[in-house]
């Protein structure tokens, strides 16, 4: 029997091994026996999907275990971005929300998101119920109502997701300004949820124009490694921008949007990559300064440190979490935060929902550059000017080629580094992974993730080649080559 384990966000496992039609079920209805048990499942569920194999079948499949079981549920016409159907489950005051999305992971692997009532990722406690509830539904036969039947009577009913997304996502931004801005814009959907979505809110008749790469259904995601807009898998939205600015019709700005669209990536106008840290903290600036919001930032310990000086300068505190959004997510509504944010590309805000969100956050950069008149690589050097320069990298190194986690583990926790970089060690912290603290700002962290088999090493330092010489003492410390 499959242990079923949630990581960071949700569980996901490889189709057709581990991600199985029984065992979807089995959590599936493990979440109706909890809204059961909480007197919340007569508010319904809502369920969506993103544009990997056979989402949309097991959504189907998800949606008839809550049929079987009396719970009403609304399921999504086609596949829809994360953020999406989180909304969906606050604006209709459902009990809760599945997602079939794994993200940004490679294309051979699917997973199931659950969202309480308040849009967000799942909490610890509420991850704990679902796991612990699953085992009974795999060792047993899991009632199913087809899915035309429970349409006749009326338990699962069809809804397009994305319509009050977009209308909510006008209700952030000034949409017309954003439209009559005449920015060019280069895009890549990553074969994602996300796709024509931000050419539907910006409409026919735009000023602002988008040309949008990977935007066709294709569950393999070919030509990428995965749908995460990241650098590596950018190469060919970064081609197109180049060459544009060789053509001497440069893009102002590029954005990708990840699998299930709840992460941002960034790219200067000449198809330079703008890092994920560097991307938080001008959206922090962009909330602070440009639009005068004042309240708390929550950031993981795997962010950067620009945006505690940038809370300092503007009397705003930082708080720091573990990875994950089912993390920061709780955080941010316990201390009203303006803004949360994670090393991954995903940020949330203030007056939206309390989760990840890459098309509202694109939004928010587009209006950055409109209002400034600056193209994202000017806005990071400005930054640079209030807080001082912040490089960042990340390795990842799979696990099964260096001799597991429990090898890996043991070498790390016995080192006792006094300067990493040649920088002085400040503190080390184990709370989510091993943090090193240096002097300044600068950091290193080594972590295992939560959703693959994958050690990651991360650093902020004050130039490019003290972060590549971080990275590789990170691997000595955990004896990898």
């Amino acid at each position: 029997m499959t242990e079923i384990r949630f990581g960071t966000d949700g569980w996901r496992a490889i189709i057709a091994e581990d991600f199985t039609f029984a065992n979807v079920r089995a959590v599936a209805r493990a979440v109706v026996a909890m809204l059961r048990e909480d007197g919340t499942a007569g508010r319904g569920l809502v369920v969506g999907y993103d544009t990997r194999f056979s989402s949309d079948r097991f959504a189907q499949a998800v949606a008839e275990v809550a049929a079987a079981e009396g719970v009403h549920v609304t399921l999504g016409t086609s596949f829809a971005p994360t953020p999406a159907v989180s909304l969906g489950v606050i604006e209709r005051r459902a009990a809760g929300g599945v997602v079939i999305t794994s993200s940004h992971n490679p294309a051979e692997w699917n997973g199931f998101k659950y969202k309480p009532d308040y849009g967000g990722s799942a909490s610890p406690e509420v991850v704990a119920r679902i796991e612990q509830g699953t085992p009974r539904w795999q060792a047993a036969p899991v009632p199913t109502v087809p899915l035309d039947e429970a349409r006749r009577r009326g338990l699962i009913e069809s809804a397009d997701l994305c319509e009050a997304y977009l209308r909510a996502l006008t209700r952030q931004v000034d949409a017309d300004a954003i439209r009559d801005a005449g920015l060019r814009v280069a895009l890549d959907s990553m074969y994602g949820a996300g796709q024509g979505l931000l050419r539907a809110f910006l409409g026919q008749d735009s000023a602002t124009t988008v040309d949008e790469l990977h935007a066709e259904h294709n569950p393999r995601f070919p030509g990428l490694h995965a749908p995460e807009p990241i650098a590596r898998n950018l190469g060919e939205v970064q081609a197109a921008m180049r060459a544009a600015a060789e053509a001497g019709r440069p893009y102002r700005l590029g954005l990708a949007t990840d699998g299930d669209a709840d992460r941002l990536g960034v790219m200067d106008s000449d198809g330079t990559f703008v890092t994920q840290l560097q991307v938080f903290a001008l959206l922090a600036y962009y909330l602070l300064e440009l639009r005068g919001l004042r309240g708390p930032i929550v950031r993981s310990v795997t962010t950067t440190r620009m945006v505690d000086r940038l809370g300092e300068r503007y009397g705003v505190p930082v708080h720091a979490t573990p990875v994950g959004f089912k993390y920061l997510g709780p955080r941010m509504m316990e201390v009203h935060a303006i803004l949360a944010g994670e090393e991954s590309g995903g940020y949330g805000f203030a007056g939206h929902i309390p989760e990840r969100d890459g098309l509202l956050a694109g939004l928010f950069i587009l209006d950055l550059v409109r209002r400034t008149g600056a193209a994202p690589g000017e806005l990071v050097r400005h930054l640079y000017s209030i807080v001082g320069p912040h490089h960042y990298d990340r390795v990842d190194v799979p696990l099964q080629a260096v001799g597991g986690r429990t090898t890996v583990e043991s070498r790390i926790r016995d080192a006792a580094p006094a300067r990493i970089a040649g920088l002085d060690v400040r503190s080390r912290t184990t709370e989510d992974g091993y943090l090193y603290e240096l002097d300044g700002d600068a950091w290193l962290l080594v972590r295992f993730s939560g959703t693959e088999p994958l050690m990651r090493i991360y650093a902020e330092m004050p130039s490019p080649a003290l972060v590549e010489r971080a990275l590789a003492e990170g691997r000595a410390l955990a004896g990898v080559p």
